[in-house]
């Protein structure tokens, strides 16, 4: 996909694990791909223990939290639009009734000014062996 004005690719975030971008801009809108906890350029997933085989042993998801709001900041920056310019959110939690509690104080911390629409599912399991994944839209100038 070639990097054009309209596609995104975060030199900070961590890499897609598949064929897209970190996001698109559409007009004044900023699309983001569904961002989880990895970091650029390391194996070990912050806040996630995994076996031999990669299952996960145990998971920290206030650690995976933080990770995925700071992964998220780094797109937005790079992309030209801001923490503040966010407009809906859509959280996948693995675990909804274990992690929804600690999640929604942190996402109260980190969205104390700028309060966006929000949907949280729970979904069966992600792509990579993490708790928890956002996929956001904000706009852009």
């Amino acid at each position: 996909m070639p990097n054009s004005p309209a596609v995104i690719i975060s030199s900070q975030a961590p890499e897609p694990v598949g064929p897209y971008p970190h996001a698109r801009r559409v007009g004044g809108l900023l699309f983001l791909s569904g961002i989880g906890p990895r970091e650029r350029g390391a194996k070990k997933i912050p806040g996630v223990e995994l076996d031999e085989q990669g299952h996960i042993v145990s998971y920290d998801i206030a650690a995976q939290c933080h990770s995925v709001f700071r992964n998220i900041k780094f797109i937005l920056e790079e992309a030209g639009s801001s923490w503040e310019k966010i407009v809906d959110v859509t959280v996948f939690l693995t675990n909804l009734q274990a992690d929804f509690p600690l999640f929604n104080r942190i996402y109260a911390e980190y969205f104390k000014e700028n309060q966006p629409c929000r949907t949280t599912v729970e979904v069966n399991r992600l792509p990579t062996p993490i708790a928890i994944e956002l996929k956001v839209i904000a706009t852009i100038d």
